[in-house]
């Protein structure tokens, strides 16, 4: 059964111990997905809630929204990803001369985690007609990054600095888009 507070002390002790040991403690967590939702509950809205923030460690619930994609951007950290409901896309990119370019493809389910290393780049899709739920971790402050980060643009793939208000509100956009086109059908 999962429990929030052991959660996020197991995934403090493990932290120190690198990405690995990290990965292990949400591979445990989502043993049961259907306990995961039951205790963090059923999203209302796309976002992203921290359940916890430092220097070392941010874990975060997301909640994307149906269709909904985020451009590529890299954390400057490592993460860990693990799906409890629906399904997420990632693209994976690498830079080159001119910017970056596409170099692999992973699409997560429910159960799933997936490792990130501090210098991957990824841009995200939730490719279903229902929210797509995850939790985080990463190796870091998330939210304030000790090295600056970056995203590119879906069209151009012009790099410009990551603003966590823009990403925001690209969550908040994206339900607002589904419910209009939901409701016109």
């Amino acid at each position: 059964m999962f429990d929030k507070d052991r959660f996020i002390q197991d995934c403090m002790e493990a932290v120190g111990d690198g990405q690995a040991a990290v990965r292990e403690v949400v591979q445990a967590a989502l043993s049961n997905p259907g306990s995961v939702i039951s205790k963090l509950g059923e999203p209302e809205h796309a976002g992203i809630a921290p359940l916890y923030r430092d220097s070392d460690l941010t874990i975060i619930n997301f909640a994307w929204a149906p269709c909904m994609s985020l451009m590529p951007h890299n954390h400057q950290m490592f993460a860990v990803i693990g799906i409890y409901s629906g399904r997420e896309d990632n693209i994976f990119w690498k830079r080159n001369e001119s910017g970056i370019e596409a170099a692999g493809a992973k699409s997560l389910g429910v159960g799933d985690v997936a490792t990130l290393g501090k210098n991957i780049i990824h841009s995200v899709l939730n490719p279903i007609g229902k929210m797509t739920t995850a939790i985080h971790v990463y190796g870091g402050d998330f939210f304030d990054s000790a090295e600056p980060r970056s995203e590119w643009d879906h069209e151009t793939l012009t790099e410009s600095p990551w603003d966590i208000d823009e990403v925001k509100s690209r969550f908040k956009e994206a339900e607002e888009r589904f419910n209009l086109y939901a409701s016109a059908t």
